[in-house]
């Protein structure tokens, strides 16, 4: 099998993606002030109904909205204990303290029943996480934040609607993130939106955006580099050329990393930069694309949930069939001997949502805030949590023969 199975692997460089990617390094003057960017705020606000203001990444525009907030220094945010950097990293960066809430292992996002118990007077929002796809409460959470006076933050990285639903996504947020990574629910490689219902908060946040930076040309380069060193690598990996590939592309710098060193330790740079033109030209396009890339992502979590049940393994509750889920989770006691007894077969599915709450299990868990003990459920599924691709380029075929040799090795 020269194809991995995999998660991180350029998981949206479909061939469209590859050539539209070609096609841009073509058209310098579009990399950075291109229409595209323009495109997509005018999708976004008509797709919301509201004020969209773009970044150069999610946690970029998370810091641009707690700044707008206003909120006292030292104010608390609350976000479930099972995260990612990102998130504290924003917080911190505003000035704010993180205060985390654990996490139900049936939902995978906050566990509402302990939410209240951690609000105090410095306490000013709930960021709410939709976690690989799986919906949060957002009406309970909304019901709560209304009577404590605080503000309620969706997360969408992980899901975004289409004309089928999930019709609550963004229904009771006052604000929502959206981050187009890599590995998204749609990708423009790099990028990030905020979503404003409030009118006072999207003029701040509207000057945090015009004083904005724009990304260097050589980081734009290295993005758009990126669809074509990820797709050579992925069909020569199986033999060991993939890998030297990649592993020569990120010596040579021509890769920009997910986290740096620095976001692990727990800083985040306070400059903001707007979202390259070309960038925003892929999110528009999956955007169009949206209810084919959403019913792909169902049909995969539709397979796994029949195929996992039937077998009994630990799956979470609120997972179901007709959630697009941008990758679908079980839990298993020895999660990381599985992933290891995987790799042999070319199959890899280390996401960096494993082996810490606060994710990816390189962060300084310290410098991001968290202490250790004070979350055990979502220590556990950090500890438990196995996850199986449905990102665009995942076939049926891959997903039954991972599940096939899934089973045998937990035999």
């Amino acid at each position: 099998m020269l194809k991995p199975i995999h998660h991180t692997f350029g998981p949206h460089i479909t061939t469209a993606y590859l050539f539209q990617s070609w096609k841009l390094l073509l058209t310098p003057w579009n990399w950075r002030k291109g229409y595209a960017r323009e495109a997509l705020r005018s999708s976004l606000q008509y797709w919301f109904g509201t004020k969209a203001f773009l970044f150069s990444s999610g946690r970029e525009g998370l810091l641009a909205l707690l700044r707008s907030l206003n909120y006292e220094t030292s104010s608390e945010i609350l976000i479930q204990g099972y995260t990612c950097v990102a998130l504290p990293n924003a917080i911190h960066a505003a000035g704010y303290t993180p205060v985390f809430v654990d996490t139900n292992p049936q939902t995978l996002n906050a566990d509402i029943s302990h939410l209240e118990g951690k609000i105090t007077s410095r306490t000013k929002a709930v960021i709410c996480q939709h976690t690989f796809g799986i919906v949060a409460d957002t009406e309970r959470l909304k019901s709560i934040c209304n009577k404590h006076g605080l503000d309620l933050i969706e997360d969408c990285a992980h899901i975004l609607p289409d004309v089928t639903g999930p019709k609550v996504i963004g229904k009771h947020g006052d604000y929502l993130m959206l981050s187009f990574g890599r590995d998204k629910a749609v990708s423009g490689i790099s990028g990030g939106a905020i979503i404003s219902k409030n009118d006072d908060v999207s003029q701040e946040i509207e000057e945090e955006e015009k004083r904005a930076k724009e990304v260097s040309i050589w980081s734009v380069v290295r993005l758009l580099l990126y669809p074509t060193i990820y797709k050579v690598g992925n069909l020569f990996y199986g033999i060991g050329l993939g890998k030297v590939l990649l592993v020569m592309a990120r010596s040579a710098h021509l890769l920009i990393p997910v986290l740096t060193s620095k976001e692990k330790r727990g800083t985040q740079p306070h400059t903001l930069r707007k979202m390259p033109s070309s960038c925003a030209a892929f999110v528009v396009k999956e955007l169009k694309n949206m209810h084919s890339i959403n019913n792909h992502r169902r049909k995969l979590t539709e397979y796994y949930l029949k195929e996992i049940t039937a077998r009994h393994w630990n799956v979470p509750e609120f997972v179901s069939n007709d959630l697009p889920l941008q990758k679908f989770p079980i839990l298993m006691g020895n999660a990381d001997q599985i992933r290891e007894f995987m790799k042999p077969n070319n199959i890899h599915l280390d996401d960096g949502w494993t082996g810490a709450s606060v994710c990816p299990r390189s962060v300084d868990q310290i410098a991001s805030g968290y202490e250790k003990g004070s979350c055990p459920q979502a220590e556990m599924i950090a500890d438990q949590i196995l996850t199986l691709p449905t990102h665009p380029t995942m076939t049926m075929s891959q997903a039954q023969k991972l599940v096939k040799i899934l089973e045998s090795v937990t035999k």
